[in-house]
């Protein structure tokens, strides 16, 4: 009895979890990123790129570093500010002419030489316990203006994600504006000649950390953006190949290169035709073109061909000369021959019907002979008889 109640407890508690889940579960519908694709999986400011076209800015995001004009926005991100002097002195140039600089917290190699510049340093936490590092971690900072020669703190803090717990930002020149916090600042810009450089001590444009916190904000605010404003990303994690360096940077040297690589090539090219014309050849003589012809016939076939055609052009000879020749017989065509043209009749007889096969110079005799007789009967006349 108590082995069949095993089934039907067993149904009874399966029903029972059934309702129970049923009863704190429910279906709702989740929004999920769409995963990026096109410009935006290879363009690392795509996103912010977007947001400031919406604000009225022209966006560009450049391979390779070239002097913008001098009213514009370069923003840096991942970017090793020594690897080249010269680049570095022009972008130092530029600010200094009035440009607007942005950098972010990716800025490495040569640091001591931005800082010199600059006046802008990172210096470590003033902390007596380390802080965790959270990368998704957005915090409230204030923002402080200098009005003359004294900052105004702004009643009103923004959000802030993605800075770095292990460093803050100092300044041995005169702020002109910045994000601070309790520990430090987190952001901030200093004057340089008649441009500025401003500093930011997260990653805030890149990817999707645009729609981050305030990051929206703090876009408009660190490029000091306006209206019709030209704005120049640059990043060195995708950087162009060496061959597309070479091209951006010598495009007139190659293709001079390429054009003289080519034209040496075309001088020691094989020709499609003699440096001279081929020398007119001389016309071959009759004579040699019959003979070519009877040897090529004595070659192939015996000759038995060209023995058919000296006998047929002897018939056709005899035939105008020797009258009723069509109805006569063998014998007695070589009979009339023979006494027109003064020849032995048993010879014309052998020559004319050449029974079997003969050496090659048997055969040129023959026809040798073929020949004299058709000759010497087109020299007699016509007769009207025959013996």
């Amino acid at each position: 009895m108590k082995r069949r109640m095993i089934p039907l407890v067993v149904c009874l508690a399966a029903v029972i979890v059934i309702f129970w889940i049923s009863q704190h579960t429910y279906w709702a519908d989740v929004q999920i990123p769409a995963l990026p694709k096109g410009e935006a999986l290879t363009n690392p400011f795509y996103a912010t790129q977007r947001f400031a076209d919406a604000l009225g800015a022209r966006t560009m995001h450049d391979r390779a570093f070239t002097t913008p004009p001098q009213d514009a926005i370069l923003v840096l991100s991942s970017w090793h500010w020594s690897v080249s002097d010269r680049r570095r002195a022009d972008i130092e140039h530029w600010v200094e002419s009035g440009g607007r600089l942005v950098v972010d917290r990716g800025l490495m190699g040569g640091t001591p030489e931005f800082e010199r510049w600059s006046g802008i340093f990172r210096s470590l936490r003033r902390s007596d316990r380390p802080q965790p590092l959270l990368p998704e971690r957005c915090d409230q900072f204030r923002e402080e203006r200098a009005n003359a020669a004294t900052p105004v703190a702004s009643n009103r803090f923004y959000w802030i994600c993605d800075v770095d717990p292990q460093h803050t930002l100092r300044a041995t020149k005169s702020v002109a504006w910045s994000l601070t916090a309790g520990e430090g600042i987190e952001a901030m810009r200093v004057e340089i000649g008649k441009g500025s450089v401003t500093m930011v001590n997260a990653w805030p444009f890149r990817e999707r950390a645009i729609f981050n916190g305030d990051h929206g904000w703090l876009f408009v605010a660190a490029t000091q953006l306006v209206r019709g404003d030209e704005v120049h990303f640059l990043s060195e994690e995708d950087h162009p190949s060496l061959v597309g360096l070479i091209w951006l940077f010598g495009k007139p040297l190659v293709v001079l290169t390429l054009l003289l690589i080519g034209l040496l090539l075309w001088r020691d090219s094989v020709r499609l035709g003699p440096l001279a014309a081929a020398p007119t050849r001389a016309r071959r003589s009759l004579a040699e073109q019959i003979r070519g012809t009877g040897q090529f016939a004595l070659r192939y076939g015996g000759g038995e061909a060209l023995h058919a055609a000296s006998a047929r052009a002897l018939d056709e000879a005899a035939s105008r000369r020797i009258s009723g020749y069509r109805h006569l017989t063998a014998r007695e065509r070589a009979a009339s021959i023979a006494k027109l043209t003064g020849f032995d009749r048993d010879a014309v007889n052998a020559a004319i019907h050449h029974p079997g096969l003969r050496q090659s110079n048997e055969l040129r005799s023959t026809i040798e002979m073929l020949e004299t007789l058709r000759r010497r009967l087109m020299r007699t006349r016509p007769q009207h008889g025959t013996s």
